[in-house]
C-alpha cells in the first residue's frame, strides 16, 4: 500500500478540520444534545467510516479494505467499552451534563493525540524488529483475561493517579460554568472541569495500550491503523449521549471484546512464529506449518463475535427486567373487597 507524505497531510488535515468545526458548531456553546442530534451525528460519521472503507478496497484493494473493516469494527468495539468509564468518570466528577460534551471533545482530541504516538513507535518496532510480535500477542492476551473478569466498578475519579494530581495542583471543589481554571482570593485554582479532562487523558492512554497492538494484529499499514482509530474516535461524543442508557444493558460486551482480543493475540503468535527470527525458537527458522489466519476470517469472527455479545446482554438484561417485574407483583399484596370493613 503505497501511502505518499501528501496523502498523510491530507488526511491529518481533514481529521484536524472536522475535530475544530465540531468544537465550533456544537461544543463551544454548552447544551446537552438531543437524542436526535447524537443519532444524526452519530450515523453521519459511521457511513463516513464505511464509505473511507470502499475507497481504500477501490484503490488499493479489497485485501486493505478487509483490514480495515476488520481495525474500524474492532475499534469502535472498544471506543464503546471506553464509554463505560467515561460515564463513570463523568458521574465521579459530577460533570453537567451542559458541560459533558467539551470534556468527551478534549478527551477525545487527546486520545487520537496519544494513539498517533503509539502508531508511529508501533510501526517503527514492527519494520526493524520481527519478534515484537510475539510480545504484543502476550500482552493481548493477558489484556483479554483482563478484560474478561473487568466489571468497570473502580472509580477512575478517586483512583491514585487522580490523588497524585489533587497533591500537586490547587483544586477548586465547586465548578464555574465550564472553565478550566478560577481565581479566588488573588489564587489560581483548577476546577473540577480540568480533573475531569486530565482523567479521562489517563484512561485513553491506558486503553491506547490495548488498542494499538490489536489493530496491528490485524494490518501492518500505519495509515490504516491511523484512519481506523481516527474514524472509531470520530462520532464517539455523540455515541456517549445516544447509548448513555444503553451502555448498562450490555452486560456481555467485555466478555465479547476479551474473546476478540484472545483471537487477535493468537494471530500475533502465529505471525510472529511464521515469520520468526529468534535464534531459540525453530532454530531461528520461520515456522512454515503455522496457518495465517485470513483477513476475511478475522472480520467475519470480529462482527459475529460483537453480535453475539450484544444480542446476548440484551436478551439477558430484557429477562432479568421481566424477572424483577414478576417478583414486583408476586410481592405485593393483593387488596380485594372482603379485606374491607364496612363503614359504620
Amino acid at each position: 500500500m503505497q501511502i505518499t507524505p501528501l496523502i498523510w497531510l491530507i488526511t491529518i488535515a481533514v481529521t484536524i478540520a472536522f475535530f475544530v468545526y465540531e468544537f465550533f458548531a456544537h461544543v463551544r456553546k454548552p447544551h446537552a444534545p438531543t437524542v436526535g442530534e447524537s443519532a444524526r451525528w452519530s450515523a453521519f460519521y459511521i457511513g463516513l467510516a464505511l464509505l473511507f472503507g470502499v475507497g481504500i478496497g477501490l484503490v488499493s484493494g479489497w485485501r486493505y479494505g478487509g483490514e480495515y473493516f476488520a481495525g474500524y469494527l474492532t475499534e469502535k468495539a472498544l471506543s464503546i467499552d471506553n464509554l463505560f468509564v467515561f460515564l463513570i468518570v463523568m458521574t465521579g466528577f459530577a460533570v453537567p451534563k451542559a458541560y459533558q460534551q467539551k470534556v468527551l471533545m478534549i478527551g477525545i482530541v487527546i486520545a487520537l493525540i496519544l494513539r498517533g504516538g503509539f502508531i508511529a513507535v508501533g510501526a517503527t518496532l514492527i519494520e526493524n524488529l520481527s519478534w515484537i510480535f510475539y510480545i504484543f500477542g502476550a500482552l493481548l492476551l493477558f489484556l483479554a483475561y483482563r478484560q474478561a473478569f473487568s466489571n468497570h466498578e473502580s472509580d477512575p475519579a478517586n483512583g491514585r493517579f487522580m490523588g497524585f494530581v489533587r497533591r500537586i495542583l490547587p483544586v477548586s471543589d465547586e465548578y464555574n460554568e465550564d472553565k478550566l481554571t478560577v481565581k479566588k482570593g488573588g489564587k489560581r485554582f483548577v476546577t473540577p472541569m480540568l480533573l475531569t479532562i486530565v482523567a479521562i487523558g489517563f484512561i485513553d492512554l491506558v486503553f491506547a495500550v490495548d488498542s494499538i497492538p490489536a489493530i496491528y494484529g490485524l494490518t501492518n499499514e500505519a495509515y490504516i491503523v491511523f484512519t481506523a482509530n481516527a474514524f472509531a474516535l470520530m462520532g464517539l461524543r455523540q455515541l456517549f449521549f445516544l447509548i448513555g442508557g444503553l451502555l448498562e444493558r450490555l452486560v456481555y460486551l467485555s466478555q465479547g471484546l476479551a474473546v476478540i482480543l484472545a483471537f487477535i493475540g493468537v494471530k500475533l503468535v502465529f505471525h510472529a512464529l511464521h515469520v520468526n527470527e529468534l535464534p531459540f525458537v525453530n532454530g531461528g527458522q520461520h515456522v512454515e506449518w503455522v496457518p495465517e489466519i485470513p483477513i476475511w476470517f478475522s472480520l467475519l469472527f470480529i462482527g459475529v463475535t460483537i453480535t453475539i455479545a450484544t444480542v446476548a446482554s440484551l436478551l439477558k438484561t430484557r429477562g432479568d427486567r421481566q424477572k424483577g417485574d414478576r417478583d414486583t407483583v408476586q410481592g405485593e399484596p393483593i387488596a380485594s373487597a372482603t379485606d374491607e370493613s364496612p363503614e359504620r
